[in-house]
């Protein structure tokens, strides 16, 4: 068994190198999407230009072109840009193997939602992604994927239904993370299985000195455009296990829906922008309709309730004194065999993000992160692992509701 700080070692240098490869990836797609529209056609270019443009960077000036299907002849260096794109994902799957796999019965398995058996979690986790690939493949080369419109809606669909599928069997933590990583796959494997090989045909079609097939750039290039529209909600989707108000609501499909229109709306901005036809500025308003809406969703979808507790306007110190006493209980009993200075769960090192709740006055400074953890959604104990029941809930709840009473 591995040491768990070790184990806590490894799963921070994993989520470093993780996000490190997918700052390198999303910046070379935005850059590259913004150099597609930003090419302007002028006269004087070589033939099968389709464009140029013009930039400055780091006191050196580029000239950029771009040719329609490929150039008359190969140059001697050619840059491939693959190993982003293949280093974020390999990465996260190492990453969500260690958490959320060898973890399972800590972060994914939920018995309020379905009781499962360690082994079956990454046999699901995996599968799902494996077969929603395969079903992204055949959409888009399908004759719906010759209607971009139509092939949007048909994902956008497909996307809040696998979601369901995973908020049934998983908890909404990791419900959240799966939905996240199966867009991922779809964005990787394009770049493996499409974008790169379609690139080498052309190349040996110019070294064969035959003419490149269009379409294989017009296929790559649709790939290439879903993944542009798909990274914000992915990069919200995978930052989601940190915020539980969204993922531990009974409307978290609903508010995946939205940060997908959001995401992607936001980036048509951008795209409209760069293409100088125009700067839509209303997709700021929708963005932010939905962002809005999907925040109502999660307040009223919440597990818990912070007046759960019937307060009244003469709380009396003696009552307030009471509540706590009945708070802390209930805390140090389900909370604390993590959240001490030294934890007693196996494979905890440390107190999870430095929170103590092992004593009253610990449990008084954190009072606000309890509240959003165990009070407004019930994401700790993570999948109610120590079996919090409903009316200490309402006992750490009727705590917290007295104390602002209190300041108020």
């Amino acid at each position: 068994m591995i040491d768990p700080q070790i184990s806590e070692w490894i799963s921070q240098l994993l989520r470093w190198v993780h996000v490190i490869t997918a700052i390198a990836w999303i910046g070379s797609s935005f850059y590259f999407i913004h150099l597609d529209l930003s090419l302007k056609k002028r006269e004087g270019l070589p033939p099968g230009v389709g464009g140029e443009a013009w930039q400055v960077h780091g006191g050196g000036f580029y000239n950029m072109r771009k040719y329609l299907v490929a150039p008359p002849e190969m140059p001697k260096e050619l840059t491939w840009f693959k190993w982003e794109s293949y280093s974020t994902w390999i990465t996260g799957f190492f990453l969500i193997v260690w958490v959320y796999y060898l973890n399972a019965g800590l972060y994914t398995i939920d018995p309020a939602v379905r009781t499962l058996a360690p082994w079956q979690v990454p046999v699901i986790g995996l599968g799902g992604l494996a077969l929603s690939w395969l079903v992204y493949e055949g959409l888009c080369r399908s004759p719906l994927g010759r209607n971009d419109v139509a092939l949007g809606c048909v994902l956008f669909v497909y996307i809040l239904a696998a979601a369901y599928a995973f908020t049934n069997v998983f908890s909404g933590r990791a419900a959240f993370l799966h939905t996240g990583a199966m867009i991922a796959t779809w964005m990787s494997a394009s770049v493996f299985f499409v974008i790169i090989p379609n690139q080498k045909k052309v190349v040996a079609e110019l070294l064969a000195g035959r003419a490149p097939d269009p379409a294989l750039g017009k296929q790559a290039k649709q790939r290439s455009t879903h993944n542009n529209y798909l990274t914000l909600p992915v990069l919200f989707l995978m930052l989601s296990n940190h915020y539980p108000l969204a993922w531990s609501s009974r409307y978290a499909v609903g508010i995946i829906g939205l940060v997908l229109i959001a995401g992607a709306i936001v980036r048509h901005f951008f795209n409209s922008r760069h293409a100088d036809k125009g700067s839509p500025w209303w997709t700021w308003g929708v963005a932010a309709a939905c962002i809005a809406l999907a925040i109502w969703l999660s307040i009223i979808g919440k597990p818990g309730n912070a007046n759960m507790a019937d307060v009244q306007t003469g709380v009396t110190p003696a009552t307030l004194t009471a509540s706590f006493d009945e708070a802390v209980l209930t805390i140090q009993s389900r909370c604390s065999m993590c959240h001490a200075a030294e934890p007693v769960w196996d494979g905890i090192p440390v107190a999870p993000k430095g929170v103590r709740l092992d004593t009253p006055e610990e449990i008084a400074r954190h009072a606000e992160l309890v509240r959003v953890q165990a009070v407004l959604t019930h994401a700790m104990p993570p999948n109610n692992i120590t079996e919090m029941t409903p009316d200490e809930r309402k006992a750490v709840a009727t705590w917290l509701a007295q104390k602002d009473a209190v300041l108020r």
